[in-house]
């Protein structure tokens, strides 16, 4: 009977033993409940190119909304109107004529000129076929040179310094504008970028001539001074043809050949 005992004893032992095992050893993986989530410092820095985002910037958060974009303001909506600069070309929003009186370096025309006295036109001229135009031809020491940007050229000799004479012709290079005497001003400005930089407007005549306007004027610039003409002539064409004459103080004595080729510019037709 004693050693019966004895075999239940250590079979209870076993038993004791086995559930304390039990309690001691983790659930199975049918009962694991969620891992914890490592905090950011925690996660290893990878020395390969880094992974890609999704658009909310947060790493593993796939059904964040995407950010959607600022739009930028209109450049109508920020912008305030431009105005004309001197000497530049046309502001967006601007006429040509607001541009023109917006330019300190020409002042307003005056209602009224002293007309002009012109001699006799001369028979002798140069033909613009691009203008429709016949241009005077003036005697030495004028002299015809390579028309080029214009149609057709004629210059006086080299001064020791400063611009020399030049009689040009071509069509005119703005916009013709439904009064003659404003495609005339518009030209007369245009001719500015053929004289000395900072160069301004002093005028001298303005009247109707056969089948357009002539302008006379004076160019200051700096201590010196050029005297200068634009006509603005409907010659047939799709645009109306220019000349334009232009003496320096160092050539004076020819400022007498401004008259005759006002006086003699005439339509070919």
């Amino acid at each position: 009977m004693g050693a019966i005992y004895r075999g239940l004893a250590v079979v209870a032992a076993v038993a004791v033993a086995a559930v304390g095992v039990a309690l001691v050893l983790p659930s199975g993986p049918d009962e694991a409940g969620p891992r914890p989530v490592a905090a950011p410092s925690a996660v290893p820095v990878s020395s390969g190119p880094p992974a890609v985002e999704p658009a909310s910037g947060i790493v593993g958060d796939e059904t964040a909304p995407t950010p959607t974009p600022t739009p930028t303001p209109t450049p109508s909506a920020t912008t305030p109107r431009p105005t004309p600069t001197p000497g530049t070309s046309l502001a967006p929003g601007y006429t040509a004529m607001e541009a023109l009186y917006a330019d300190e370096r020409l002042p307003r025309l005056p209602a009224k000129l002293k007309r002009l006295s012109l001699p006799r036109a001369g028979k002798s001229v140069v033909k613009d076929k691009r203008s429709g135009l016949a241009v005077p031809k003036l005697s030495k020491p004028w002299k015809s040179s390579g028309p080029a940007p214009f149609s057709t050229r004629q210059v006086l000799p080299m001064p020791r310094s400063g611009p020399r004479g030049m009689l040009v012709s071509a069509p005119v290079p703005i916009k013709p504008q439904k009064s003659d005497r404003d495609t005339a001003l518009l030209a007369a400005r245009w001719t500015l970028n053929h004289h000395p930089k900072g160069s301004e407007i002093r005028w001298l005549g303005s009247q109707r001539i056969k089948d357009g306007w002539a302008l006379l004027y004076q160019v200051k610039y700096g201590k010196r001074s050029s005297r200068a003409a634009v006509m603005v002539v409907d010659g047939g064409m799709t645009k109306p043809g220019l000349v334009f004459i232009t003496v320096p103080d160092t050539q004076r004595d020819r400022w007498r050949d401004i008259p005759r080729v006002i006086a003699g510019v005439r339509a070919m037709r």
